[in-house]
């Protein structure tokens, strides 16, 4: 069991509990992490992530925003894919832990659960895990979540979600890249949706840590694709602040966003902003 030492302390937690929004609010996480709050008060963590991942192969370059001890209130935690920056025993079982919550994630991320006990190593029971696939659909409060298939060549079940709560909608791509998602874009109005982008590196080798070329998630024509495929009104990069040698400057997709018909609009946030849906 390693333990979270967070660099804020607990304002995230606390903002998140206090918080009573119109629709939906959205705090990011930094790497591919957000938690969300209804009007109804459903509160879902999804991917987060507080390691500090395996140096010097990968490098975590933001802040650990939150002890996840400090939440006290969440009714679900879920996972898109088996990675370790989505699904990390120390980050997300402590939540489980302490407030109950569900953690839903395809049977290879709960793969991962089982090699790191966590039935054991933290007070998680196995009724807390809870396997979904392509097809399923959760009611999580007031909230309808939807899980689709996702373009992920790096994983082995990778799926997104679509989060539905009155007349927003809000989609979490995962590290997903072009090519599965035209579905949702056809079946939902999407509000905003949010897609991993980042760089290539050369990233040591997991096995042999020689330097390698590595490409992980959406560089900036691969997002606009992905965001017409799911024809989003507003997109949000993620993941483009979290690994040394694979960081990006999100900026770079406005000058390819502009000559497409979606996004509609381009929101780019830090690790610890706050997003609102509806605006």
């Amino acid at each position: 069991m390693n333990d979270i030492h967070s660099d804020w302390g607990d304002w995230i937690p606390r903002a998140v509990e206090d918080a009573d929004p119109d629709g939906i609010r959205l705090w990011y996480l930094g790497c591919n992490g957000f938690v969300l709050k209804s009007s109804g008060g459903t509160t879902l963590f999804i991917d987060p992530y507080l390691g500090t991942g395996d140096p010097p192969r990968t490098v975590r370059m933001i802040p650990v925003p939150f002890d996840p001890y400090d939440v006290a209130t969440a009714d679900a935690v879920l996972a898109t894919h088996e990675h370790s920056d989505h699904v990390h025993g120390p980050s997300q079982a402590p939540i489980l832990a302490e407030t109950g919550a569900q953690f839903y994630a395809p049977e290879a991320s709960l793969g991962v659960t089982d090699k790191q006990a966590w039935t054991d190593e933290w007070a998680v029971t196995s009724d807390q895990l809870t396997s979904v696939g392509t097809g399923d659909t959760l009611e999580i409060g007031d909230l309808t979540v939807h899980v689709h298939a996702a373009n992920d060549p790096d994983a082995d079940q990778p799926v997104a979600y679509v989060i539905e709560h009155e007349t927003e909608t809000f989609v979490h791509g995962g590290d997903a890249r072009p090519g599965k998602f035209e579905t949702i874009g056809d079946t939902y109005d999407v509000d905003l949706g949010v897609l991993a982008f980042g760089s290539a590196g050369m990233i040591p080798d997991k096995e042999t840590r020689e330097p390698k070329r590595t490409k992980w998630y959406n560089d900036e024509n691969m997002l606009i694709e992905a965001a017409n495929e799911l024809q989003l009104n507003r997109l949000i990069p993620t993941h483009w602040d979290m690994w040394k040698g694979l960081t990006a400057d999100p900026s770079a997709v406005v000058k390819h966003a502009c000559r497409f018909e979606y996004p509609r609009q381009l929101d780019i946030i830090e690790i610890g902003d706050t997003v609102n849906l509806p605006r």
